[in-house]
C-alpha cells in the first residue's frame, strides 16, 4: 500500500467511524514505527505480527507532566546497571497507557535520549488513568510512572539514539492525523448538507436554497478539496522518500484548522441539533479541538514551518 493509498484509508475511517478507528490507527503506527525502524530482529518478531493483528497494544511516552512541546527538556531517566537499565520518571497524556502490553518510553541516558520498550507488569512501572475529559472521551488517556523500573539491556531500542528518533516517530503519526480530519470535516460536511436539504423554513422551502447556507456549504468543501490536494501531494512525496517534516507540519496544522472551521459552519447550519448527539457534528468539534494540541500544537507547527522559509528557529 503507497503513502496516498494508506491516507485515503485513514480519512475514510475518521468519515465512517466516530473517529476513534483512525485515532486508534495513527497511535498504532506510532508504536509500530520505532520498533520496526530502530529495533532488533527479535523486538520486531515479538511485537509487530501481534500488534498489526490486534493482539498485542502499545502506547508512545514521551510526553511529561512538565514537557510538552518542548520534550528536549524530559527529566525521565535510565541509569544502566550491569545487564539491566533502571528508569525514573514520568509521562502524562499517553493514549492507551493502562490497557497497553508495551510502552514505547523515552529517557535521558549518559548517551544521550533513547527509547527502551517497559512491559506491562514491569516491577516499578505502574500507570494511572487521566479522568474528566471532555474530548476524545472513548480514548484511554493515562500517566506512567517509573520508580526505579529495571528493564533488561534488551529492552532498549539499539537504533534508537537521540531526540531525533523520537521525532521521526510523531511525524509518521502527524501524516495520518492530517489525513484522519479530513474525513472528520467530510462527515460533518456531508451531514450539514443533507440536512439543509431536508431542513424546511419560510415558505415549506429547504433552507438549502437560501443564499448564505450555500456560501457555507461552498466554502467547506472548497476547504475540504484544497486539504485533499496539499495532503495527496504529501502522500506522493513521502511514496518518492522526499517528505520532510515541515512538510507534515504544514498538512497537520493546516487540516486540522479547516476541519474546525468546517465543523464549526455544519453546527451552525443545524441550529439547536448541532449539539445533539443524533448528529457526530459536536463530537468531532469537540474531539478536533484535541487535535489541534496533540502530536504537536497548531504553534508549534507554526513555528517548524517558520524556521523552513527563514533558517530561524523561534522557539523561544
Amino acid at each position: 500500500m503507497s503513502n496516498v493509498e494508506y491516507g485515503l484509508v485513514m480519512q475514510e475511517l475518521e468519515r465512517g467511524d466516530s473517529g476513534l478507528r483512525s485515532f486508534c490507527s495513527v497511535q498504532g503506527a506510532l508504536v509500530m514505527y520505532p520498533i520496526h525502524e530502530f529495533g532488533t530482529e527479535e523486538q520486531k518478531q515479538r511485537w509487530l505480527p501481534e500488534m498489526a493483528a490486534g493482539r498485542r497494544l502499545g502506547c508512545f511516552g514521551l510526553t511529561e507532566p512538565g514537557f510538552g512541546s518542548n520534550p528536549s527538556g524530559m527529566t525521565t531517566r535510565a541509569v544502566r546497571d550491569g545487564d539491566h537499565w533502571v528508569i525514573n520518571g514520568e509521562k502524562t497524556w499517553i493514549t492507551s497507557g493502562t490497557i497497553a502490553d508495551v510502552a514505547v518510553v523515552w529517557a535521558r541516558t549518559d548517551d544521550g535520549i533513547r527509547g527502551f520498550l517497559v512491559e506491562k507488569g514491569t516491577p516499578g512501572f505502574t500507570s494511572s488513568d487521566i479522568h474528566g475529559k471532555l474530548s476524545m472521551r472513548a480514548s484511554v488517556t493515562s500517566s506512567l510512572a517509573f520508580a526505579d523500573c529495571r528493564v533488561p539491556a534488551s529492552a532498549m531500542l539499539p537504533g534508537a539514539k537521540g531526540l531525533r528518533s523520537a521525532l521521526a516517530c510523531l511525524t509518521q503519526a502527524r501524516y495520518g492525523i492530517a489525513w484522519g480530519v479530513i474525513g472528520a470535516a467530510m462527515d460533518c460536511f456531508e451531514t450539514a448538507r443533507q440536512y439543509t436539504i431536508d431542513r424546511k423554513q419560510f415558505d415549506d422551502r429547504p433552507i438549502a436554497s437560501h443564499q448564505l447556507v450555500q456560501e457555507k456549504l461552498a466554502n467547506m468543501i472548497t476547504e475540504i478539496t484544497k486539504a485533499q490536494a496539499l495532503t495527496i501531494h504529501a502522500g506522493r512525496l513521502k511514496d518518492q522518500g522526499k517528505l520532510e517534516a515541515a512538510h507534515v507540519s504544514m498538512i497537520k496544522r493546516n487540516n486540522v484548522a479547516i476541519a474546525l472551521d468546517v465543523a464549526r459552519d455544519a453546527r451552525d447550519l443545524l441550529g439547536g441539533n448541532g449539539i445533539i448527539d443524533d448528529y457526530p457534528i459536536f463530537r468531532h468539534m469537540c474531539n478536533l479541538e484535541t487535535v489541534k494540541t496533540y502530536e504537536g500544537t497548531d504553534h508549534i507547527h507554526t513555528l517548524v514551518i517558520g524556521e523552513r522559509v527563514t533558517g530561524i528557529p523561534a522557539y523561544r
